[in-house]
């Protein structure tokens, strides 16, 4: 078997109660994550592997750790985050069983273990920092890299056309005026008042 997640259990199989401790160095063939973040081909993943026979298999356990790289969700900016996950599974030595992976010429694969394991570690809005504010909505600049700003009016579009419109003080004196002249209208008086004047 050629992958170097492949490991070697003849010694292990059908022997109930062996175990055997494994360290993998692996140069990631293949990237793991397809998001904002994955471990990229090229990047260096240790995997420590516990083997263990069991009456219907290898139980196969332990731990990956490796660099994942991408972008911040946020603000774009280029990251990189450590990833440590822990994987169990079973394989199984009969093919008929219901198990999901099958020792096979004497040899486990764990890739697929592990790559489910990593990706699914994998955040899926990663960003740079916890509090990372992002991007100026405006100007696309970096808000972190602008430090302490004012902040923006935002004009609603809608209104935008209503921005360019100048209006003369003239005119609104004159208006303003107009007001004052409507307002002064006679006080009405009541009946008794009128009966008064007459009287």
């Amino acid at each position: 078997m050629n992958s170097p997640y492949a490991l070697r259990v003849r010694d292990l199989a059908h022997r109930p109660g062996e175990m055997r401790e494994h360290t993998l160095d692996i140069t990631v063939p293949d990237a793991m994550g397809a998001g904002l973040i994955a471990v990229r081909q090229g990047a260096e993943l240790r995997i420590d592997v516990k083997l263990e026979g069991l009456h219907e298999g290898v139980l196969v356990s332990g731990h990956a750790s490796a660099d994942a790289t991408g972008e911040c969700s946020r603000c774009l900016i280029e990251i990189s985050e450590p990833i440590e996950v822990d994987f169990a599974e079973l394989f199984a030595y009969d093919a008929s069983e219901d198990f999901d992976f099958f020792v096979r010429d004497d040899h486990v694969d764990t890739e697929q273990v592990v790559r489910d394991a990593v990706v699914l570690s994998l955040p899926f809005q990663p960003v740079c920092r916890p509090d990372c504010p992002g991007l100026d909505p405006v100007t696309g600049e970096r808000l972190a890299d602008l430090g302490e700003q004012p902040a923006r009016q935002v004009l609603d579009p809608r209104w935008a056309a209503l921005s360019a419109v100048q209006l003369d003080d003239s005119d609104a004196e004159d208006r303003a005026a107009d007001q004052t002249d409507g307002d002064t209208t006679a006080p009405k008086t009541t009946e008794g008042e009128e009966r008064a004047e007459a009287e």
